[in-house]
């Protein structure tokens, strides 16, 4: 049987104080918003432990895919294909985010089993799927790094202080139950002036606005964490770290935030 978190407070501000969203609410699953900071989050989420097995992200994922696709008209289905080209032309992962992260170790937390890096970096990861920790792991090695199994907030704690130059956190928030323990344990675990690349759905987009509840970007009950540009800064400086918008050019339509989090350098 499934656990949840039915008293679970505001991942932005702590406040327990939410209003339901019934339009964007499914089955059990209640999304609310903050009555102190409007953040939007998954009021009752599973537990980790329901994460790793239950509503692992492989089986979630296709489930999701599938319940959305039977609701796609002629005209998202075109978007979705022009959105795959796009990804298909675009630069190699390890160029496109070398000139944004620099080398080194790098931390990649919620990786499933793909390694994006290759030398100049060093791959780390921590997943909460055994299966796909595992599959991670194997890969890793000959690399010189490796893969954890646990949850991110838990498990990013057992690094040593200032271990990583950079940390990827790549479609990560929007699951993570303890947002503030997950962004102190990476700020420890970071070395001064080290980056954080995150990406999480935007709720803001227009397509949200036109899409409401069938935008792609709400997922039951693995999305826990629903972001504008607001609250992720937010979350963020509450961390310590220091907030840049990656794709402000475009962030009114397009689906997804794209941040840097920066850990400062002190004197």
């Amino acid at each position: 049987m499934t656990e949840n978190l039915s008293a679970r407070n505001c991942p932005n501000c702590k406040s327990t104080v939410a209003t339901v969203l019934e339009e964007y609410s499914y089955n059990e699953w209640n999304v609310a918003a903050c009555d102190s900071c409007s953040m939007l989050y998954l009021k009752n989420p599973p537990t980790y432990k329901d994460l790793e097995k239950t509503f692992g992200w492989e089986t979630t994922f296709r489930e999701e895919d599938s319940r959305r696709a039977k609701k796609r008209g002629p005209i998202k289905h075109l978007a979705r294909a022009i959105r795959e080209l796009n990804y298909s032309l675009r630069s190699d992962d390890n160029v496109r985010y070398r000139r944004i992260l620099g080398s080194g170790r790098i931390l990649d937390v919620g990786c499933g089993d793909t390694v994006r890096w290759k030398p100049p970096f060093i791959p780390f990861g921590i997943e909460i799927s055994k299966a796909l920790a595992l599959s991670a792991n194997k890969k890793m090695h000959p690399l010189g790094g490796e893969c954890r199994q646990g949850s991110g907030a838990e498990t990013i704690w057992e690094f040593e202080k200032n271990y990583f130059d950079n940390i990827m956190m790549h479609s990560y928030l929007e699951h993570e139950i303890n947002v503030s323990k997950i962004l102190n344990g990476a700020y420890q675990c970071l070395k001064p002036g080290g980056k954080i690349f995150v990406r999480v759905p935007n709720f803001n987009s227009l397509n949200r606005r036109i899409s409401k509840s069938n935008w792609p970007g709400m997922r039951y009950p693995d999305h826990v964490n629903y972001f504008t540009v607001r609250t992720l800064r937010s979350v963020a400086n509450n961390a310590g770290f220091n907030f840049k918008l990656h794709n402000k050019h475009k962030i009114w339509v397009d689906d997804n935030i794209q941040a840097l989090f920066i850990k400062p350098i002190k004197n």
